[in-house]
């Protein structure tokens, strides 16, 4: 049985990213978590030792209220029982049913506007990134943690250590992007940032989405595209090619193959074989 720890306001937030680090959650899931909290408890201070449900239930109904979607209101309740059972050591019933979230069929891009992306971007190293995430079927985070090593010529293959799920997998190199990636791994020791920062070091996420949605206005694509759709897009493209699903699964490293099945509902390829009986 947990004691219950008592904190201030910023020692909250701390105990909260170091309780997440601990149990080895992702830096995404972390930045997210904690911002959740520090949202709540800046509305709420005097709860941040003893936890109000109704509080909690009103938060959250605010934030519908406000046009939040139910994913943006189950990560604040996730994050807020988070925060008490395993931080505070509070055992609240935080059992609040929220919305089903409302099933979407992932944003493609078609061939020809991926390359219509691509050509409206000047800077090499920005367009070898955005290209290496569509060809390799990246996450924005998984990108951005790539190293040199990660990088196997000789196999044509791409090694994607820990993404989501803290899961390593293995993807395919494009064969396009060989000359240039060997540029950028020329001189670099096997840990170091395939695509460093100006400063040296990670680049960020958001520099890497900025430079996305940048293309797609200069691209004069109107879609309610972002950087994740040119995962979704790597997946439908080679589904229609006639890959088996198994394989893209492990391809993206999804634990369940429902997941992977959404693109079998995307892919158009096998309804224009179909002539409507209009």
């Amino acid at each position: 049985m947990s004691t219950q720890q008592y904190f201030t306001l910023e020692q909250a937030f701390q105990e909260m990213e170091r309780t997440l680090t601990l149990r080895n959650y992702s830096r995404a899931t972390k930045k997210s978590y904690v911002g959740c909290l520090r949202r709540y408890l800046k509305a709420h201070p005097q709860e941040v030792n003893n936890p109000d449900k109704k509080s909690i239930e009103d938060f959250l109904l605010g934030l519908f209220d406000s046009g939040s979607s139910a994913q943006t209101v189950q990560s604040y309740l996730h994050a807020i029982q988070f925060f008490y059972r395993e931080v505070v050591g509070v055992r609240i019933d935080l059992n609040i049913n929220t919305p089903k979230r409302p099933t979407r069929l992932p944003v493609n891009l078609s061939r020809a506007e991926i390359e219509r992306v691509l050509q409206s971007i000047i800077n090499e190293k920005h367009r070898t990134m955005v290209a290496l995430a569509y060809g390799a079927g990246l996450r924005v985070s998984e990108l951005t943690d790539l190293r040199a090593g990660s990088v196997n010529f000789e196999e044509g293959i791409l090694y994607v250590y820990q993404g989501k799920g803290q899961k390593d997998r293995i993807t395919l190199l494009p064969d396009v992007l060989t000359s240039e990636l060997k540029k950028r791994v020329d001189g670099k020791c096997h840990d170091d940032y395939l695509f460093e920062s100006e400063r040296g070091g990670r680049l960020s996420t958001r520099s890497i989405q900025l430079v996305f949605e940048r293309a797609l206005k200069n691209a004069g694509i109107k879609k309610p595209a972002t950087f994740h759709s040119l995962r979704h897009s790597f997946a439908t493209h080679i589904l229609e090619r006639g890959t088996d699903l198994r394989f893209i699964q492990k391809l993206l490293g999804h634990s369940n193959i429902r997941t992977t099945q959404r693109y079998t509902h995307v892919s158009t390829a096998s309804l224009r074989a179909i002539q409507s009986p209009l």
